[in-house]
């Protein structure tokens, strides 16, 4: 054997190897993005800034996460709305979505026991009194 013909086949076990890689990544159909519709997302985040820097002019915190009861404290007042999402960043299958109206004084309990156990972001959107506000917790359950 030459020095053509090693050249040749290291060249051919090159092209088959990213050959099997190409065919290996077209062939994954468990991909998930973080949102599915993350160019309006990226446009409209100064408004999420805003939200962020109302939540931290609050003189209360308003999302608790209570490990002992394995749910969620809302310290919100009555006529608050809002939407609490639970993202698992491993799994967007298991991704949650909550609507919120209080209705009721006092905190809220939003039980999460029927979670899977593991890391978890709880993204907590919410507007009382004309003004939005957005806070959020990262959890281990």
């Amino acid at each position: 054997m030459d020095w053509g013909k090693g050249i040749l086949l290291t060249i051919f076990a090159f092209v088959a190897f990213i050959m099997v890689l190409v065919v290996i990544s077209v062939k994954q159909d468990d991909i998930h993005l973080v949102t599915e519709n993350y160019y309006e997302k990226e446009i409209k985040y100064q408004e999420q800034i805003e939200r962020e820097k109302s939540a931290s002019t609050l003189e209360r915190e308003v999302l608790v996460y209570d490990g002992a009861s394995r749910s969620m404290v809302l310290d919100l007042p009555v006529g608050a709305k809002g939407n609490l999402q639970l993202f698992r960043p491993s799994d967007a299958r298991l991704d949650q979505e909550l609507a919120l109206e209080i209705t009721e004084a006092g905190k809220t309990l939003v039980p999460l026991e029927k979670l899977k156990p593991g890391y978890w972001r709880v993204q907590l959107t919410w507007s009382e009194e004309g003004v939005e506000y957005y806070q959020e917790k990262k959890i281990n359950i």
